[in-house]
């Protein structure tokens, strides 16, 4: 097993990494905690014991679960059970789960324990980790929330061979971007020890910047597109498959801006089809709707705001030129 520190002071946790994982689930349980809430959904099909008494909840699939009704559903159904506040949420499943239990927890008596045990590779390298939990409006994603740390993550690599092949592909869009925040090639490590150095940047970047003030932004690389597709809607794509798609957009903006040159475009270009993720815009792309969803994107403050690569590495940049953009998107459809 390898297992990585996320350090917050009082509220620093593990991320363990390896095949098995999810059988340390007892030892990661707070010692107070009498009962689990074990969050999942039918689809997952990973069984855990907390070592202690619990009851399965179950939420929805696709991203119409991901919502307010369905944080209300579980909180009201955690009162129905008896939860207390000295108990625990065990989230078992990927992103949505993980999103969607951690935000219930975090206003659940104003505050519960929880231990994600992510079974997807997106949640593995990225959601299960750093305490970001939220749901989404039909007007933007994740646009409601909470940042709420789990005291344990478990990253079981074992039951990631149970994944549908796009399902891992989508996990590979969200690792992806690592290489690009300073992640040596991942291609031809291990799946243990590429997981691991995904959680030990993330892990880092969380640690100088909990609450997303600056530094942390940098994580949202490749995810201003892809969160403006998702919420547009009508298309088949996955969530790492959207990010891949945003990290050739952010590097063609960031060429129109001055930022980089071709040979580094040509980077995000052969790295995205490494991983085979896609690189352009889904067919019958609106270009006026994702405008739209730009602006409404949680790092705008009244200007088109993009995090992009650049001489100083990757960074927000606010007030980019709406015309650059125009022909960012043209560059990839």
């Amino acid at each position: 097993m390898i297992v990585e520190r996320v350090t917050l002071g009082e509220r620093s946790y593990d991320v363990v990494v390896g095949a098995g994982a999810r059988h340390r689930l007892a030892a990661m349980i707070p010692a107070r905690a009498r009962r689990a809430a074990v969050v999942t959904q039918a689809g997952v099909g990973v069984e855990v014991d907390a070592g202690i008494e619990s009851q399965v909840f179950t939420v929805g699939e696709g991203e119409g679960a991901k919502a307010l009704s369905t944080v209300e559903h579980l909180c009201r159904s955690f009162a129905a059970w008896g939860l207390t506040r000295a108990d625990v949420v065990v989230a078992v499943g990927g992103g949505l789960v993980t999103d969607v239990a951690g935000f219930a927890a975090a206003v659940y008596h104003r505050g519960v324990d929880v231990v994600h045990v992510a079974t997807t590779l997106l949640a593995q390298v990225d959601a299960a980790i750093g305490g970001k939990t939220g749901v989404n409006l039909p007007e933007g994603k994740n646009l409601v929330g909470a940042f709420w740390q789990p005291t344990a993550v478990l990253c079981d690599t074992e039951v990631l061979a149970t994944l549908p092949e796009r399902e891992l592909r989508s996990g590979r869009g969200e690792m992806a971007k690592y290489r690009f925040l300073g992640v040596e090639d991942l291609v031809h490590l291990p799946l243990d020890e590429r997981v691991a150095a995904c959680v030990r940047i993330k892990a880092d970047v969380v640690a100088s910047d909990e609450r997303e003030s600056g530094r942390r932004a940098v994580l949202n690389y490749g995810h201003t597109l892809a969160h403006a597709l998702e919420t547009a809607g009508g298309y088949d794509l996955r969530h790492g498959e959207a990010v891949a798609i945003g990290l050739v957009f952010a590097a063609e903006l960031a060429l129109r801006l001055g930022r980089i040159d071709a040979d580094r475009v040509a980077e995000h270009r052969a790295l995205v089809a490494a991983y085979d993720l896609p690189s352009t815009l889904p067919p019958g792309s609106d270009h006026g709707e994702l405008m739209t969803q730009f602006t409404r994107d949680k790092k705008a403050l009244g200007a088109l705001t993009f995090v992009l690569d650049g001489p100083s590495g990757v960074e927000v940049v606010p007030d980019v030129p709406v015309d650059a953009v125009s022909d960012a998107l043209v560059a990839i459809t």
